[in-house]
């Protein structure tokens, strides 16, 4: 037993922190950044209406808020040194699950089911990981990595929300076409009797990347009924018309025998282009679904299309009919998309699954094997359950518990239900209120220009509570954290077409969220200080996510209720009650400030 205790000391001193530290904590930070953001803006790409979204994947918060329950199994049960590189194959596996899945029909429940194994997986990761840091490091060593570990933390966030957004943003302008979203509006005053115009002028090419184009962006159909002869003579011209372009086969239309005479819904056209002529040889087969609205409107000609570099600069023939029944006013939202998108995002993950196994075999060799590092059941301690429960009930014996955790739940009220909404409205089209974005773009933004900002203001936030306190500074925090969110406001009524600007606007609410989430942190910290520090501040980061999840669940279905421009401005509302809640929490002058002796 001696010669193995020596054999591992040896190991712990050899192995050097560079080797581990910086791919550790990497791969630490991705997997979050993946399932709660790139998730997100996945989703979008691929139709999912915001208010799905922002419910959904705000539950996949919940694994990171219950994370202190089974806390105490990663000590009970083998070692930490195990639970990374197992967690890590997982996470692999999990990537792997959602590229496979991402194709099929029913993808977006097969999905979230990937994503929440990649959820629990990564929560555990991040218990077994922060416990090894201190397992394998001396006391002067972890203050030395500390500023290291956040900071690949950090990049881990750029890689997930920026580069790989890119590659996705890359992979679907190269293999797809940009998608169009139309809306279709049912009108009562208004009665469709005009008829077909074929507009016969060449379509000119635009600049930038080859996408879809919908004319008009708003189409708008009068409720009052038409006879089924009228409706299938506009039917059954846009669909000879498809079949002469080359935008489908020869497919002989299914007639019924009901009379002619007989009253059905109204009809209206609309057409779609390429922005320029594609590659030769290059096919892209176009699919159109409703992604949100009236199911009382539905497209009954051109729901699927091919587009060639012959037919490019030809009009597609859509026809949308209104159920006879309708007689208010309604609306329907359209999503015409490649269908080799969805490859784009297959391939991103694919990437990302191949990335975590090579983690996962590299941390089995060169991760050190510390003899702290060993299971309670091995080291037979003692009442490990009766440890466990204890813990929970000192952090809830705090004074002003209740205050403490209104503040734990409140302070990110507002960026809670800003974050969920923020790629979305880069996204979606002008004429959705959006800025309407690419992927590579919004990629761009958030994981270069807006990293770098939330860096900066992270460190900057540090500092000044290193120097004066966190008391001095928590309330300027505050403030940091809600009002550059006006920014949104500001680009919800403006909807700029400038990079520059938008950048502009993004790097400021970026660097107000660093400087003033430091003082969240640090408030956990004070509130975990004790004898059961650790585990105080994982229950403390678990009322945390859930203070981002449950706001973050109902954003989509807020932001679809009332638009973006009121949108935002309920997000700056919202932080009203974190304004309120500070003013009564428990704080220390000088917690946060160095000392002489440290």
């Amino acid at each position: 037993m001696i010669i193995k205790k020596s054999l591992s000391e040896k190991r712990v001193k050899t192995v050097n922190p560079w080797s581990w530290i910086p791919t550790l904590y990497f791969a630490e930070g991705l997997p979050f950044v993946i399932v709660i953001t790139v998730s997100v803006i996945m989703y979008k790409r691929l139709g999912i209406s915001n208010a799905d979204i922002a419910l959904y994947t705000s539950w996949l918060y919940l694994p990171w808020v219950i994370k202190p329950l089974w806390s105490p199994v990663v000590d009970i049960l083998k070692t930490k040194r195990f639970w990374i590189t197992t967690m890590q194959l997982i996470i692999g596996a999990g990537m792997a699950g959602v590229a496979f899945t991402i194709p099929i029909p029913d993808f977006f429940q097969f999905t979230l089911a990937f994503f929440w194994l990649l959820a629990f997986s990564s929560a555990t990761h991040d218990i077994a990981a922060d416990g090894f840091y201190m397992l394998a490091l001396s006391e002067s060593q972890q203050s030395f990595f500390v500023g290291i570990r956040s900071a690949f933390y950090r990049i881990s966030m750029f890689a997930g929300q920026g580069l790989l957004v890119i590659l996705a943003g890359f992979l679907e302008s190269t293999l797809s076409v940009g998608p169009a979203e139309f809306k279709v509006s049912a009108k009562p005053e208004m009665f469709f009797q005009q008829t077909i115009q074929v507009d016969s002028s060449v379509i000119n090419a635009l600049e930038g990347k080859l996408k879809l184009i919908a004319s008009p962006q708003v189409l708008e159909v009068g409720t009052r009924p038409i006879t089924k002869d009228a409706a299938d003579f506009y039917i059954n011209f846009a669909h000879k018309f498809n079949i002469m372009n080359g935008f489908k086969q020869d497919v002989i239309r299914n007639s019924d025998t009901s009379s002619i005479t007989e009253l059905v819904g109204n009809v209206a056209i609309l057409k779609l282009n390429l922005s320029k002529q594609p590659d030769k040889g290059d096919e892209y087969l176009i699919d159109l679904k409703q992604i949100e609205g009236s199911s009382l409107i539905n497209v009954i000609e051109g729901s699927s299309i091919k587009f060639t570099s012959k037919n490019w600069n030809k009009p597609a023939f859509v026809v949308v009919q209104l159920d006879p029944m309708v007689q208010q006013n309604l609306e329907a939202t359209f999503l015409a998309h490649s269908e080799k998108t969805p490859i784009a995002w297959v391939f991103t993950f694919g990437v990302i699954a191949l990335l975590f196994i090579l983690f996962s075999i590299y941390h089995r060799f060169i991760l050190p094997q510390p003899s702290q590092d060993k299971s309670v059941l091995r080291s037979q301690r003692a009442k490990p359950l009766s440890e466990f429960f204890l813990t929970f009930i000192r952090f809830f014996e705090k004074e002003k518990i209740l205050i403490i955790l209104g503040f734990l739940l409140l302070y990110t009220l507002g960026e809670s239900q800003l974050v969920k909404m923020a790629s979305p409205f880069m996204l979606d089209p002008h004429d959705s209120g959006g800025l309407g974005l690419s992927t590579s773009e919004v990629g761009f933004i958030y994981g270069t220009v807006g990293m770098i900002a939330l860096i900066l203001g992270g460190i900057l936030g540090g500092i000044l509570i290193s120097k004066s306190g966190l008391k001095k500074w928590l309330w300027w925090m505050l403030v940091a954290i809600n009002i550059p969110n006006v920014v949104y406001v500001y680009m919800s009524y403006i909807q700029p077409v400038s990079l520059f600007l938008i950048n502009v606007c993004v790097a400021l609410e970026q660097f107000g969220y660093g400087f003033g989430f430091t003082a969240y942190i640090m408030y956990m910290i004070f509130i975990s200080d004790g004898e059961y520090k650790t585990s105080h501040y994982a229950i403390a980061t678990g009322f945390m996510a859930l203070g981002m999840m449950v706001p973050g669940m109902f954003s989509g279905m807020i932001q679809e209720s009332i638009g973006y421009k009121y949108f935002f401005i309920w997000v700056l509302i919202a932080a009203i009650p974190s304004f309120i809640i500070t003013k009564y929490i428990p704080l220390d002058s000088t917690f946060g400030k160095k000392t002489n002796s440290g």
